[in-house]
């Protein structure tokens, strides 16, 4: 008897992978590093980062309402544009996901050191890493049920505080001194810098549309969920940047600009506040990826683009195993290697490739529509994007202005992954004996 997966995500439970997937070190990291750059314009950033990646997710929406499989990203790119560009998606959307978890994994480290400083010791580094990541891959082992069950937990966990957080701000620290001096540059550069960090802030929202094979009614819930995650956090991310530079003189030069904020208005226990809430962001961040992005390597394998252990699915759990385990060793690996920087720009960077390809599927799948020789698991849309060719073309667009401000080493780390997936690719035409 064959193992299938479990259709075990309803609607609410969808939302909460996506917003998951969208606020976990970002909220708590990068207010500072925009309030350096863009000062007392930092909070009208964010929100014209949520335009700029609100035509990606319009684009998503209408995509992802066509499909009832695993694969997201992968699936769309592979069926829109063949073999080899999907298996490439497949390897650009792994490393956006896995650089993604480092780096929630590395602001775990960076904010427990606000009640442990030794945390941020070499060598106990890797073992906090250990011990945040193996019970959350233990979970998500034995059921994906289990797995969307703790995601939806964290999102009370971690929306709450930040929700407390803005509407004691804006109560309380008005008397407070605003934003100093800083070094700030405010022309196109600085603006589209700032723009590309925040795609790491708004991103994210992909990965729940891995595991959509999980899902109950994945054409009609994903669109919902996606649209009222962007809205949200849209609205979220600009009042706590307002908040933050309210209230701290020099938000630039700190590295939990949350908790000092909170500990400006509300005295030490704001910032033990903020720090917990901080904490069990990113542990609601990791528990979500630890659903999604082993459906990716699932999908893969299970059509055959990948090593076959990749696909397989425990015979008791009913759990893509293999996948779940190799991607909480290479997600310890990536975050003890590297740091909360460096994961964070290579994440919002590699990400752009997955959505101008994706914004490019869609007019390759309305061109379909109705012809019988197209796919039976391209379905019809259950959303439709008014004007939708103008709408992914843009989404291309924008996507190649971010990709200007990409730096030697993020290029480099993107051709090595495009090579993996090249000879991935290769190694598939043998197998199979045919392109």
């Amino acid at each position: 008897m064959k193992v299938s997966l479990v259709r075990a995500i309803g609607r609410w439970s969808l939302v909460a992978l996506v917003l998951n997937g969208v606020v976990g070190s970002s909220v708590f990291g990068l207010p500072s590093v925009i309030a350096g750059k863009l000062g007392p314009m930092s909070p009208w950033a964010w929100l014209a980062a949520a335009a700029g990646i609100g035509i990606s997710v319009a684009c998503f929406a209408e995509v992802a309402s066509r499909f009832g499989e695993a694969g997201g990203p992968y699936l769309y790119a592979r069926l829109a544009f063949g073999r080899l560009v999907g298996i490439e998606m497949g390897w650009m959307a792994y490393l956006v996901r896995l650089t993604a978890g480092a780096t929630n994994a590395n602001l775990f480290v960076i904010y427990l050191a606000e009640f442990w400083p030794a945390a941020e010791g070499p060598v106990t580094t890797r073992l906090v890493l250990a011990a945040l990541i193996a019970p959350i891959a233990a979970i998500n082992y034995r059921g994906v049920s289990q797995g969307a069950r703790i995601s939806t937990l964290m999102v009370a966990a971690k929306i709450a505080p930040l929700a407390i957080f803005v509407v004691a701000g804006l109560a309380l620290s008005h008397p407070h001194p605003a934003i100093t001096a800083i070094a700030i540059s405010t022309g196109p550069r600085a603006w589209l810098d700032a723009i590309l960090m925040m795609m790491f802030a708004f991103g994210g929202f992909e990965a729940a549309l891995v595991p959509l094979g999980e899902a109950r009614n994945p054409q009609r819930d994903a669109p919902f969920a996606l649209f009222l995650v962007l809205g949200g956090c849209a609205a979220l991310y600009s009042l706590v940047q307002v908040v933050v530079l309210a209230s701290v003189p020099d938000p630039a030069a700190s590295s939990r600009p949350l908790a000092d904020a909170a500990r400006v208005f509300a005295g030490p226990f704001g910032a033990f506040a903020m720090t917990g809430a901080a904490l069990c962001s990113v542990y609601g961040y990791i528990a979500g990826a630890m659903v999604n992005v082993p459906r990716l390597t699932y999908a893969m394998g299970a059509m055959g683009d990948l090593p076959k252990p990749f696909a397989r699915i425990h015979p008791r759990f009913r759990t893509p195993y293999c996948s779940v385990l190799i991607y909480a060793v290479l997600m310890w690996l990536v975050a003890a290697s590297g740091g909360f920087m460096q994961n964070l720009s290579l994440s919002a960077v590699s990400r752009l490739l997955t959505y101008g390809i994706v914004c490019a599927a869609l007019p390759v799948f309305r061109a379909r529509d109705g012809d019988p020789a197209s796919p039976k698991s391209i379905a019809a849309p259950r959303f439709r994007l008014p004007a939708g060719h103008l709408w992914a073309a843009l989404g291309i667009v924008f996507s190649l202005v971010l990709a200007t401000r990409m730096t030697s080493h993020e290029l480099t780390v993107m051709v090595v992954t495009a090579l993996l997936g090249l000879g991935n690719w290769v190694w598939v035409r043998r197998q199979s004996g045919r392109g």
